[in-house]
């Protein structure tokens, strides 16, 4: 059974270019376009595996999202990629703090995120 990713981006391009290298990899991927929307995909979801989210977003930024899925009993394991063009030792050590895994600064190599996806999703 393939493993479903989520990715919560505002950008539909980003979105969608991660969504074609991860499905290319066999994994089904799931697009939020922030963190309210992703929450709401979380609840319909019956597993996630691994979930890759951008900082800065509308309506909820992804370290406020991070943080509300860590208390969630059913996510509080879910791994979390930060894909962000945020670089700032503060901001990264935030995500760390709320529970991201690893943080990857766009623009990205895709083989480097899809090493660190199958890392994770293994883990």
């Amino acid at each position: 059974m393939a493993k479903t990713i989520l990715i919560v981006d505002d950008s539909s391009s980003l979105r969608s270019l991660v969504r074609m290298a991860l499905a290319r990899e066999g994994y089904t991927v799931v697009e939020a376009t922030d963190g309210k929307d992703a929450l709401a995909k979380l609840a319909e979801l019956p597993k996630v595996n691994l979930i890759v989210s951008d900082v800065n977003m509308p309506n909820m930024d992804g370290i406020a999202f991070l943080t509300q899925v860590k208390q969630h009993p059913r996510h509080k394991y879910v791994p979390v990629i930060m894909l962000t063009t945020e670089n700032q030792n503060a901001k990264i050590q935030a995500g760390r703090a709320a529970g991201a895994k690893a943080w990857i600064v766009k623009p990205f190599a895709p083989p480097l995120l899809l090493e660190a996806v199958s890392k994770l999703v293994l883990a």
